[in-house]
């Protein structure tokens, strides 16, 4: 089984805002990025045992915002592969109730935070109801972590070291800190290894393969990959491509010295029972 902890549900462009729309372009090179959700096309790139974590987004500041309610409909549809987190943005009023009708109302199972996006650090605190309300629950909280093309969003939010001063206040939450981190791996690296619930996923990093490549020595290095989760970010890119993208990293190091990566390790990070560790 794979368990693909990072997928999207929304529909493009109807959940985005026209300048999401034109600053996405940077992210392939002046080309605007179809960021359509279709399931069948997903399940087709997908190996037949996938089941998957899926959720939309809410960052008033940057144009974003799928409502909870699409995307509990999105797996009401798919209840057997497909598992919905909840999304908030605290800048906005009655993000509160959001929360909670998310969680009680639609089913939803997880958190997802788009700090970076919206504009807020997690470690604020006005999102204390929202980390003591995971803590009582038992709900997983899934964060953007790392780079962006949106020119007003702070990169500044999404540093990993923020999620250090969420977890020592609130050490039972489990989290996970989305891309590795990217371009910030090696402070990712030493955050999740410092507490017990701490993790991160590979999603969207596979097509940068020397990057990657480095990414996961610090992770070997540093003795983390049991803090390791498969992602895919789809509709970036797939699981199937993200699995091939793995799989090739130490063919990269050919004629050279260079130290190669854990075959064994990268094959249980692509197997590995994420909806166990995270209590699904």
């Amino acid at each position: 089984m794979i368990v693909d902890v990072h997928s999207h549900a929304w529909t493009y462009p109807d959940h985005f805002g026209d300048d999401f729309r034109n600053q996405a372009k940077r992210a392939r090179a002046g080309v605007e990025v179809d960021l359509t959700v279709r399931y069948d096309e997903y399940r087709a790139a997908a190996t037949p045992d996938t089941k998957t974590i899926v959720f939309g987004g809410k960052a008033r500041l940057s144009g974003i915002w799928v409502d909870d309610r699409y995307v509990a409909e999105y797996v009401a549809a798919h209840p057997e592969t497909l598992i919905g987190f909840l999304s908030v943005d605290p800048t906005q009023p009655d993000w509160e109730r959001e929360l909670e009708e998310g969680h009680h109302g639609l089913g939803l199972r997880g958190i997802k935070l788009l700090s970076m996006y919206a504009g807020f650090q997690p470690d604020d605190s006005r999102l204390d109801p929202l980390w003591r309300y995971a803590t009582r629950h038992a709900l997983p909280v899934l964060l953007h972590t790392g780079t962006t093309f949106v020119s007003q969003a702070p990169l500044d939010c999404t540093l990993p070291r923020h999620l250090d001063r969420v977890a020592i206040r609130f050490p039972e939450v489990k989290m996970i800190l989305a891309h590795l981190g990217h371009p910030y791996e090696g402070e990712c690296v030493v955050t999740i290894r410092k507490h017990p619930n701490l993790y991160a996923d590979i999603s969207a990093l596979h097509y940068r393969p020397f990057q990657l490549y480095h990414s996961l020595m610090l992770v070997q290095e540093y003795g983390v990959w049991d803090k390791v989760l498969f992602g895919s970010d789809y509709p970036f890119t797939t699981v199937n491509a993200t699995v091939e993208g793995l799989r090739k990293l130490n063919t990269m190091l050919e004629g050279t010295a260079l130290p190669r990566l854990n075959t064994t390790a990268i094959e249980t990070v692509i197997h590995r029972d994420a909806l166990a560790i995270l209590g699904l």
